[in-house]
C-alpha cells in the first residue's frame, strides 16, 4: 500500500465514511490538533524522569487516537465502530493528577513554564491540548460531539500541569513563580 494516494492534491480530505471537505476545515483542524497533541505526548513519554509512568503515558495516547478517530468520523456516513471515550479514561486521569499532587509542595503562584527540557516539553504539550479543546468546542457548535472528549481534554490539560510540576520535582529543577 502507498502512503500517498494524491486525492488530496486540491486541498481536499476524506473523513471516514468517505466524504470529502477541505483540509481547512474545523473538523480537520481539530483532529489535527489532537494529532499533533499525540506527537507531543510521544516527546514526553520519551523524557527519562516519565519512565515510572510510561505506560500511564501510552494509554493517554492510545486514548487521543480513540478522539482523533471520532472526529475524522462523518457522524452521518460512517459505519466504522470506534470505541467511546469512557468515564474511566477521565477517572484515570483524575487519580494520576491526585497521586501527582500529593507528592507536590502546595501552589502559591502562577509558575512560568521552563527549569527543564522535559518540563518545557510538558507545558507545550499542555499548550496544544487547551487548542485542541477550543477548536473541537468550536466543532461542537456546529456538529454533535461526544460530550467525553472535550471532558477528557480538559482534565488532560489539568493532568499535564501537574505532571509538569511533579517533573521539577523529580528533576530538582527549579519552579520559577510568575511575579506580575
Amino acid at each position: 500500500m502507498k502512503v500517498y494516494t494524491k486525492t488530496g492534491d486540491k486541498g481536499t480530505t476524506g473523513l471516514l465514511g468517505g466524504t470529502r471537505v477541505l483540509k481547512s476545515d474545523l473538523r480537520i483542524e481539530s483532529y489535527g490538533t489532537v494529532d499533533e497533541l499525540n506527537s507531543h505526548m510521544g516527546m514526553v513519554r520519551d523524557q527519562k524522569v516519565n519512565e515510572p509512568i510510561a505506560d500511564e503515558l501510552i494509554q493517554i495516547q492510545n486514548t487521543l487516537f480513540v478522539i482523533g478517530s471520532h472526529l475524522a468520523s462523518d457522524p452521518e456516513k460512517s459505519k466504522v465502530v470506534i470505541p467511546d471515550i469512557a468515564n474511566d479514561s477521565i477517572e484515570k486521569l483524575e487519580k494520576a493528577i491526585d497521586r501527582m499532587d500529593d507528592e507536590l509542595p502546595e501552589m502559591r503562584n502562577f509558575v512560568l513554564p521552563g527549569g527543564h527540557v522535559s518540563v518545557s516539553a510538558g507545558h507545550i504539550a499542555r499548550c496544544v491540548c487547551r487548542r485542541a479543546e477550543r477548536l473541537v468546542i468550536g466543532l461542537s457548535e456546529h456538529t454533535e460531539i461526544h460530550e467525553n472528549i472535550t471532558k477528557y481534554l480538559n482534565r488532560l490539560s489539568d493532568y499535564l500541569f501537574v505532571l509538569c510540576r511533579w517533573m521539577t520535582k523529580e528533576l530538582n529543577a527549579e519552579e520559577v513563580p510568575w511575579k506580575p
